[in-house]
């Protein structure tokens, strides 16, 4: 069954929101702190609706288990992947994710999260935090017992158009002034590490520092993305990075191209412009799954987008 699934996007209130989901994609966000935008889940913190009339409203995590051979018939309880926008207004916490083994012990059999972010942009001068400069795990607690914060933490500037692999164990923060499109695995287990002592409601918000420093890799070592780029007719389609959990590449259409897109399932998000995929209209902010082996696809037109599978 080659079918493609239109999903509607979820909206997360955060701390550190804005409104750029709203100013630049056009979304109905809640208020002028929305941080995230859950565009492709199945994951039960914030599960999208099938917009497609035959699927009677059903979400993608029921389709996952209700119509499973439209994934491939995978294994697993949750369809692996998640896609998010991200607007940070200003910074995020300082995080660090669990491996899956990890998570499955201390985390009631979660899965763990590995992930990846794509600039979609940013600020003038904008950066990020990304790794550590602590030589070992011993001197890490060291410099956190002794609140030496900026010496700790590894601040990289960015630019639209970046990408960054984040994988178990990164110490990471997304700063103020960024819009990204994060892949990820579909997991919401995050310890926060550090969070400049800021209210949340009148409360600091928690932290947890001893998971932090157990999963936390040191010394740290930078994940390099590929960056492979092909033509394939009128798209420039760039190879960003294989993992053990998805590939994600970036495309760029002017014309006509024809997409191989044979695997369990695509995520496909357009970030710019508009056109036609196999003759049915997409525009930018519009988020799909190209459901088992679909196959070849003809995308018209002039846009810029992002897919993923595993």
């Amino acid at each position: 069954m080659k079918k493609i699934l239109h999903l509607k996007p979820i909206f997360q209130e955060k701390l550190w929101g804005g409104e750029r989901l709203s100013t630049v994609f056009g979304y109905p966000i809640p208020s002028d702190h929305t941080g995230e935008c859950w565009a492709i889940s199945g994951h039960p913190g914030g599960d999208c609706a099938v917009e497609n009339p035959e699927f009677g409203g059903a979400t993608l995590g029921q389709l996952w288990k209700t119509q499973p051979e439209l994934f491939g018939n995978l294994p697993g309880d949750i369809y692996p992947l998640l896609i998010k926008i991200i607007d940070a207004r200003d910074d995020l916490s300082i995080q660090v994710h669990p491996d899956d083994a990890y998570a499955n012990v201390h985390e009631n059999g979660s899965l763990g999260k590995t992930e990846c972010w794509y600039v979609l942009d940013c600020d003038p001068g904008a950066t990020i935090i990304i790794g550590h400069n602590a030589s070992s795990k011993e001197e890490m607690a060291k410099m956190v017992e002794e609140g030496r914060w900026s010496e700790l933490l590894r601040q990289v500037p960015i630019h639209k158009g970046d990408f960054f692999q984040i994988n178990p164990g990164c110490l990471h923060a997304i700063k103020g002034g960024t819009l990204i499109l994060e892949t990820q695995q579909s997991s919401d287990v995050t310890y926060r590490f550090y969070d400049y002592d800021r209210l949340d409601h009148g409360k600091k918000r928690q932290l947890h520092i001893a998971q932090s420093l157990d999963v936390t890799t040191a010394p740290f070592v930078p994940a390099e993305p590929d960056r492979t780029v092909a033509q394939v007719g009128g798209a420039s389609i760039t190879h960003l990075v294989t993992c053990p959990y998805y590939s994600v590449y970036h495309g760029v259409l002017d014309g006509k191209a024809e997409m191989d897109f044979t695997a369990p399932f695509v995520n496909l998000s357009i970030l710019e412009g508009s056109g036609t995929l196999d003759g049915t209209p997409v525009k930018k902010g519009d988020h799909m799954v190209l459901t088992a082996n679909y196959g070849t696809a003809v995308l018209e037109g002039k846009m810029e987008f992002i897919y993923s599978h595993i």
